[in-house]
């Protein structure tokens, strides 16, 4: 797995501290992206909380994830989690070390008092003093936030600023935007209501030093409730590794109600992805988990299509330009101002996020614009079946023959691709395994990178004949 260090520098701890109207929570930031470029430490937000119990143990639980691995526990996880300002609301999201549980809270308007909600992206700290001192809030006294330093902060503070060297795997990165690509086929399959709701997480397992079994399980509507089932029936929602849930136990007390997402199955199905919301007052967390506890979000291929195209590429910087820091991104407004069809902007939205550039949101089926504070083309640079895809195609290894096409591999082995109604198969020990359901192999995406190669050129001669005519 590739690492690297990121550097993540603040200007001092983010703190809980007394004030003269009740207590001031100091969430420092990093250097982040803004409509106005890239600022070394910008300031979303300084007003009230509406809930400052709820929304303390709601960070805390996005901070839970940030620092947990649920897969390979003893092995260590500290990312920061990440801010963004849209204008309405403010998102803290993190991912956790495994790749496999992506967290995000939803401050909302109601959520919020007295103070405007600026526009950007970047990190937060959420240092392991701070953590004890939001864990130990017990009344709704006034509660100040300050997302990023004080004005007065931002032009006398000349001191040392406070650094964090966190380690920041590309596994981590790719998960960010496979997340969001795979919510984006979610619908609402479940609301509970607060008590039933409760009931069913604290019944679930919680885990313990190994991690549950493998193999997925199920749930399935039932009155007010969820009732597990066997096995994948219409209407059902997979549950893998449902100790993974933990983290909402924060804030079970202050819950309103509880929502569930995921894809349509059928019988028979194999295990999915699923999004759990727990509703609080002014305020929404998600946690969406991966189709297994041993298996992260960053090798699920649902971005590789749209990566191994160049028209979203060139899609993707039209789109961008439109983007506004929109907590809600209509597709059809984005098709109108933009020529493309809604299918084009789709694939383009596909690939700005990988670059972390936008999330979803499953409570509101809409796409949201954030920018990640990482180099966005490392999430391309080092996909591995992307780049041997492309080291086929530079190869000269694939041949198409009408729906067939052929790959011959490094080893000599030749691989078949067919065309199945528009889903690309293969011969291959990678499809054999997974069926298309972590996306298409590296042979698939070879013959459709030279299909569509082989269109755009046949387009560009029509226009050529055209113009010669």
């Amino acid at each position: 797995m590739t690492r690297s260090l990121q550097a993540v520098a603040y200007r001092r701890p983010s703190v809980l501290e007394s004030a003269a109207d009740g207590q001031l929570l100091g969430l420092e930031t990093s250097r982040g992206a803004t409509p106005m470029g890239v600022k070394d430490h910008p300031q979303f937000f300084a007003g009230f909380l509406t809930s400052p119990q709820v929304a303390s143990a709601a960070l805390l639980a996005v901070a839970d994830v940030a620092a947990a691995r649920y897969y390979q526990q003893q092995l260590r996880a500290s990312l920061d989690p990440v801010v963004t300002g849209n204008g309405d609301r403010l998102r803290f999201e993190s991912f956790s070390g495994c790749c496999g549980v992506y967290a995000r809270l939803d401050v909302l308007e109601p959520g919020l008092d007295g103070g405007e909600v600026g526009h950007g992206t970047t990190n937060v700290d959420v240092n392991n003093p701070l953590r004890e001192a939001l864990s130990r809030i017990g009344s709704d006294d006034p509660l100040h936030l300050r997302v990023g330093p004080e004005e007065l902060a931002v032009t006398t503070m000349d001191g040392p600023v406070v650094e964090k060297k966190v380690p920041l795997p590309d596994r981590w990165l790719r998960g960010f935007a496979e997340a969001q690509v795979i919510a984006a086929g979610f619908d609402l399959r479940a609301e509970l209501p607060a008590a039933d709701a409760v009931r069913f997480l604290r019944a679930l397992p919680r885990g313990g030093a190994r991690p549950a079994s493998t193999g997925p399980r199920w749930v399935v509507p039932s009155g007010n409730t969820l009732r597990p089932t066997t096995r994948a029936v219409p209407g059902a929602v997979c549950l893998p590794g449902p100790e993974r849930l933990i983290a909402l136990q924060r804030v079970l007390r202050h819950a309103t109600a509880l929502r569930v997402y995921g894809p349509a199955v059928t019988g028979g199905a194999t295990a999915t992805a699923s999004a759990w919301e727990v509703v609080l007052p002014g305020m929404r967390l998600t946690l969406t988990l991966s189709p297994d506890a041993s298996r992260g979000f960053s090798g699920e291929g649902g971005v590789l299509d749209a990566l191994a195209t160049d028209e979203a590429a060139e899609d993707a910087e039209l789109i961008s330009v439109l983007l506004a820091w929109e907590p809600r991104v209509d597709v059809a407004d984005l098709a109108s101002a933009s020529g493309l069809t809604p299918e084009r902007v789709r694939a383009a939205l596909i690939r700005l996020g990988t670059s972390g550039r936008v999330g979803y949101d499953t409570a509101e089926a809409a796409y949201f614009h954030r920018e990640l504070p990482y180099d966005a083309e490392r999430v391309e640079r080092h996909n591995p079946r992307l780049r041997s895809a492309r080291a086929l195609v530079a190869a000269g290894a694939v041949a198409l023959d009408g729906a067939l096409g052929t790959v011959t591999a490094e080893d000599g082995h030749v691989h078949r691709v067919r065309d199945e109604a528009g889903v690309l198969s293969c011969s291959c020990l990678w499809w054999a395994k997974y069926r298309g359901g972590r996306g298409p192999c590296k042979h698939a995406l070879a013959v459709r990178m030279v299909r569509r190669g082989d269109a755009a050129a046949e387009r560009d001669m029509a226009r050529v004949e055209a113009d010669a005519r």
